[in-house]
């Protein structure tokens, strides 16, 4: 299968960087989410979209919490505990009922530590917290940085283990027992904006073990769950998109090809679908494992939610958990750098690994488990980020009279261009350019790309290829479709509330 898949990938890579001369039949009209993005202006913020303290579930203060993200390099944080609306970084919310619920089933600890007007980290930094004329809230650090508080974050659907959707900007929660369907109406009509968090974890996808089975769409339960978010997305225009990498990726592996299933019915409609990345940091060690890069020409909130609103950001993650995926970048690497390189060598050996466990698993060496537990990381033990340079994209430029698409970069090694879930071309990160009449019999209705680099992976939003001729040629919900609601959701989460009950009479009863 190795053999088989490098074969593959040598013609993949050879197709990309030779001209095979096909002729579209018609201009591509390209639709650039960053066509507003004035590159010599605008700043990429490092944004936290998705984070806990022990006013939910996680493990650190709040004071902990910012302290880290501060050492990580974060501009934007948004607190995003379960049930909880982060109103206030100085005094806290009143989570009590939230934190007595998660106390009882033992999975919250410490005592509430917020920030105060000012303080000291315990890195021995100082910082105060400030207000701009327009209402935004920052922490301004004695080291010069700062960070901008995202207002009213939280993770809604509290206590529905999985139909968890983010929301901020707007002051909406919903804390209840409830459906992602409840939860996505509530933030359409709060005005806030929102993201379906860690797809994976509901449809139970990361207890796959491979890609061809994850959202496998011959499989009644992955076409049901697809049209579900589907709907859900079509539906509520506050939700911009999916989680499609999140916490060191065991759970999010497949998410990708989730995220791609959706962008393909939806650019058939001329519609676009974002991805973020995110760390759903629980602890300090996992703070810097995923996040999102704002395009904004300034650190404000509303800049922020703007840039969210017309896709121009990319997701970041410091770790990569698809067998699959290390598979075509170590080829790729190979092809174009040799096996000496020291990134090819790292990459290969986390693939391999990921391979002997998933052999294991299937012979029955080891138990079944959803989380295969090997993952491409370049972060230490502690959280922090190991790899001297993350990649970047610097600018964009895309040619509509030529067809075509091009990145420049900086810490790159590869550029992988993904159409219809398929890489149709893997380029040297130097020599990022695609025309698309030279790929066009692989392409579908968007393109989208993956920037590889010593320091992790950058997702790019997709390209929409033809979105004004397509705009209401199809429906992204596709066959016989029925909303089963609460139904769904108590099958979904039947093995979730399981172990909680389990852990509450071990913590309670000490059984």
């Amino acid at each position: 299968m190795k053999k088989l898949l490098s074969l593959f990938l040598a013609v993949l890579l050879a197709f990309a960087c030779v001209s095979v001369g096909f002729a579209a039949e018609d201009a591509y009209v390209i639709t650039n989410p960053y066509a507003g993005v004035d590159w010599g202006a605008y700043s990429a913020y490092k944004t936290a979209l998705h984070s806990h303290t022990n006013a939910s579930d996680g493990t650190p203060t709040l004071k902990q919490s910012i302290g880290r993200h501060l050492e990580a390099g974060f501009d934007i944080v948004a607190v995003t505990d379960h049930g909880v609306l982060d109103e206030s970084w100085e005094s806290g919310p009143d989570s009590n009922v939230i934190k007595a619920l998660l106390s009882a089933l033992g999975r919250s600890e410490g005592e509430l530590e917020y920030l105060g007007a000012q303080g000291t980290f315990d890195n021995g930094v100082g910082y105060t917290l400030r207000s701009a004329g327009d209402g935004d809230q920052f922490l301004a650090a004695d080291n010069g940085r700062q960070i901008l508080k995202v207002p009213y974050g939280t993770e809604n659907n509290a206590v529905s283990v999985n139909a968890h959707i983010n929301s901020w900007f707007r002051p909406y929660n919903n804390n209840t027992v409830s459906t992602y369907e409840e939860a996505a109406r509530g933030i359409q009509k709060a005005g806030a904006l929102g993201v379906i968090n860690h797809p994976g974890e509901y449809t139970k996808a990361r207890y796959e073990l491979r890609t061809e089975n994850a959202y496998n769409e011959s499989n009644a339960s992955y076409a049901y769950y697809i049209n579900k978010y589907a709907s859900l997305l079509a539906e509520n225009s506050a939700l911009i998109g999916i989680d499609m990498n999140s916490k060191g990726d065991n759970r999010t592996r497949f998410d990708r090809k989730l995220w791609d299933i959706l962008l393909t019915r939806f650019a058939a409609n001329g519609q676009n679908v974002y991805g973020i990345c995110s760390s759903d940091a629980h602890q300090l060690g996992v703070i810097d494992t995923g996040f999102t890069l704002l395009l904004m020409p300034e650190l404000t909130s509303a800049a922020a939610r703007t840039a969210l609103e017309n896709g121009q950001f990319f997701g970041a993650s410091h770790c990569l958990g698809n067998y699959d995926e290390l598979l075509e970048i170590a080829a790729a690497l190979e092809a174009f750098y040799g096996t000496s390189h020291p990134v090819y060598a790292r990459v290969k050996q986390a693939a391999d690994a990921m391979a002997q466990r998933i052999a294991d698993v299937e012979s029955g060496v080891l138990p079944a488990d959803e989380d295969i537990g090997i993952t491409y990381t370049t972060l230490d033990g502690e959280g922090y980020a190991a790899a001297a340079t993350f990649p970047a994209v610097t600018g964009i430029t895309v040619n509509d009279a030529e067809n075509v698409i091009s990145l420049q970069t900086e810490n790159a090694l590869l550029v992988r261009f993904i159409s219809n879930g398929k890489a149709f071309a893997v380029k040297r990160a130097d020599g990022a350019e695609i025309d698309l009449d030279d790929y066009a019999p692989l392409l579908g209705d968007y393109v989208r790309a993956e920037v590889f680099g010593e320091g992790g992976m950058l997702y790019t939003q997709a390209f929409l290829l033809n979105a004004e001729q397509n705009t209401g040629a199809s429906d992204p919900v596709r066959g016989v479709y029925f909303n089963a609601g609460v139904l769904d959701f108590l099958l979904a989460v039947f093995k979730n509330w399981r172990d909680i009950i389990s852990r509450f009479f071990a913590v309670k009863l000490g059984f």
